[in-house]
């Protein structure tokens, strides 16, 4: 477990480096150097290629953490021959598009004509993220996920921030700046395998035939399996940005997305600690060891939401503030509600902890594709219910319907089917820490005009209310000991110099 928490910290340490560039990206350097229908498009774009990338991946990266651990004796092999078949999916993919393309266009013909000049980019992006992601696959089997956070947090934010400062100073026109991000995706796969290289687990290794067919039959299968319920998952929360752009227009997907893109960050613990889990999951159901993994189930629902929590209380509470920040404030604050809406739909993520990679890496993983194909379709339909009735807050009300009733099945399933339940007393108690906090904050602290003093007021007092109500409630012992034992530590250190 140490290496998984070391693991687990420094992926977490990069995901909000990330944060940091990627919050000044969209909501400062975008606003101020583009209009919202030009960032409505960089974003759509962007979003397309990230929707098609698990039907071209077709579920080879989780089938590569699964599988590995039964084929390390040819792991090398094992790597070639799931980039082969990557290289096959995206192929299907693109097959598929061309033959879909005139519905696909007319989608956007009315409303945000534009996206249709540069579907080529969406696809050129799709081919290198499927190759990133299965190098990524291969890295966490290995349990090296920090260097490929870094890379994925941070270096393809701050490229993309480059990206946007070099049009704003005349270097390149805008529609080469949206052709640059192809440029940017390919930098960032590059790095990866520079990386792998270095480490030794890149090694292209053709010998397929050592591979027993069995082996091949029952990976192939899994990954289909698979494929339908990630790219089902993922519609579910990146079919409303499109859908905004065709149903309403680039100005307010660019409204939409700088709300989402605020919301977004509180998941960022979760999905730290979800790809340094996956391949422990994996392991200890090939050992048939689920106590550990119901185990590992709670402790992970307690300090996830610990600090998942904490996160959402301090975006909400200083929701007004931080669209100080953004420039041409009185255009993207309407996407407010977006922010709790979406916010709360990444909270009952973290709620219901890993239940997802659980039944992606059990014998149940087939009930994936039931519960997410259902909820995808779930969401488009209620998108097209609640986006001519609410506009954007309409969308971000049917991703959070979406987002919550998929983890509830899930939950379900995986109570019924495993045993295993995430909910402890512990997690109530955190979320009445929660709770107080937050009321606390709203009807007892006055407002002010000045913006930074009722920041740091706002958040310092969450801070003092939530922490302190977890620690008299014993809400998360061990990981208040760890942080009560690193402050002695820094001040013995201090004491003695």
């Amino acid at each position: 477990m140490s290496k998984l928490a070391k693991q687990s910290i420094l992926t977490t340490i990069s995901a909000y480096l990330g944060v940091v560039i990627g919050y000044f990206n969209l909501l400062w350097l975008l606003p101020y150097v583009l209009e919202p229908a030009q960032i409505g498009l960089f974003k759509t774009i962007q979003d397309m290629a990230l929707l098609m990338t698990p039907f071209a991946q077709m579920g080879i990266g989780n089938g590569i953490t699964r599988f590995f651990p039964q084929v390390k004796a040819e792991k090398f092999s094992f790597f070639t021959f799931s980039l082969f078949l990557g290289f096959i999916g995206y192929t299907v993919l693109l097959l598929v598009f061309l033959l879909f393309k005139a519905p696909i266009s007319a989608a956007f013909v009315e409303r945000s004509p534009e996206v249709n000049e540069y579907i080529q980019v969406a696809l050129l992006i799709t081919f290198l993220s499927v190759v990133n992601t299965l190098l990524e696959a291969f890295s966490r089997s290995f349990l090296k996920i920090a260097i490929p956070s870094l890379i994925r947090d941070v270096l393809l934010r701050l490229l993309m921030g480059l990206l946007v400062i070099g049009y704003f100073f005349d270097c390149y026109p805008f529609y080469l700046m949206i052709w640059g991000m192809t440029l940017v995706y390919l930098l960032t796969l590059l790095s990866m395998a520079f990386y792998m290289r270095r480490t030794g687990i890149f090694q292209l290794h053709f010998n397929w035939s050592r591979i027993p067919g069995t082996f091949k039959k029952a990976f192939f299968q899994y990954n289909i399996i698979t494929m339908l319920g990630t790219a089902g998952a993922l519609l579910i929360m990146k079919i409303d940005s499109l859908m905004v752009s065709s149903m309403i227009g680039l100005d307010a997907n660019a409204i939409y997305t700088i709300g989402f893109s605020i919301a977004v960050v509180i998941e960022m613990p979760r999905r730290a600690i979800s790809q340094v889990a996956m391949p422990v999951i994996s392991e200890k159901f090939a050992a048939n060891q689920l106590e550990e993994i119901n185990s590992l189930y709670k402790k992970i629902a307690i300090h996830q939401l610990l600090v998942c929590g904490l996160v959402f209380l301090l975006i909400w509470v200083n929701i007004d503030s931080l669209y100080h920040f953004v420039p041409n404030r009185t255009v993207y604050e309407a996407g407010k509600w977006v922010v709790l809406l979406i916010g709360l739909g990444k909270l009952s993520d973290v709620l219901f902890s890993v239940n997802g990679e659980i039944i992606v890496f059990s014998r149940f993983y087939t009930f994936n594709i039931t519960a997410t194909l259902l909820m995808a379709m779930a969401v488009i339909l209620l998108n097209l219910l609640f986006i001519p009735l609410y506009g954007i807050e309409g969308a971000a009300l049917a991703s959070f319907l979406a987002m919550f009733f998929y983890n509830l099945i899930k939950f379900l399933f995986v109570r019924i089917k495993l045993g295993f339940n995430p909910f402890t007393p512990e997690v109530f108690l955190l979320l009445l820490a929660g709770g107080v906090s937050w009321a606390t904050s709203y009807f007892l602290l006055p407002a002010t005009d000045w913006v930074i003093i009722d920041l740091m007021l706002r958040s310092g007092w969450v801070i003092l209310v939530y922490l302190g109500m977890v620690y008299w409630l014993k809400a998360a012992p061990e990981a208040m000991d760890w942080v009560l034992n690193k402050i002695k530590s820094v001040w013995d250190s201090y004491n003695h110099k």
